[in-house]
């Protein structure tokens, strides 16, 4: 993907706040952006002002899925808003990708998965930012557990697990 597409992904879903064969796992910390909402604010309030890219896979075969854990640790001392996501990153010479040619699940605590709808943007899909939103206290870790399956055969693109940065 070009660094157009994947700015001009991330620009429209910080504007408009929308929001694997085997076990891959990624873990980032970083010190805080910037601290968490004060005064009035919400999470809802606050833009992402940087994101954490976690290690990318490719799309697997038709009828098969990925597992990725996404992890980030507050390493700070103030308080930080943090949201994961998974954006599928279509090739650049296309074809793009349509939400219907995947489906990501997130494994609930109980160990039940639910389904987690997809959007697009300039041939990238993502997952919703702000339905995910959480503030981490210094020292807590933000761990998920997400499924993508691909269901649409000969769909190609790169999986890109990321922690989006609020402040």
């Amino acid at each position: 993907m070009t660094n157009y597409r994947l700015a001009a992904a991330t620009l429209a879903l910080a504007t408009a706040l929308v929001g694997v064969a085997g076990a891959g796992t990624a873990m980032a910390s970083t010190a805080a952006a910037a601290p968490a909402a004060a005064g009035n604010e919400t999470a809802a309030d606050l833009f992402p002002v940087d994101f954490v890219n976690l290690s990318t896979r490719t799309l697997p075969a038709s009828g098969k899925s990925h597992t990725f854990v996404v992890s980030y640790r507050n390493d700070s001392s103030v308080d930080q808003v943090v949201a994961p996501q998974i954006l599928v990153e279509s090739p650049d010479a296309g074809p793009f990708l349509a939400p219907t040619d995947i489906q990501v699940e997130r494994r609930n605590a109980d160990g039940s998965r639910e389904a987690v709808p997809v959007a697009s943007q300039t041939g990238t899909l993502f997952t919703d930012l702000v339905s995910v939103q959480r503030t981490l206290r210094p020292g807590e870790t933000l761990t998920e557990r997400y499924r993508v399956s691909v269901i649409t055969p000969g769909a190609v693109g790169t999986v890109q697990p990321r922690v989006a940065l609020y402040g």
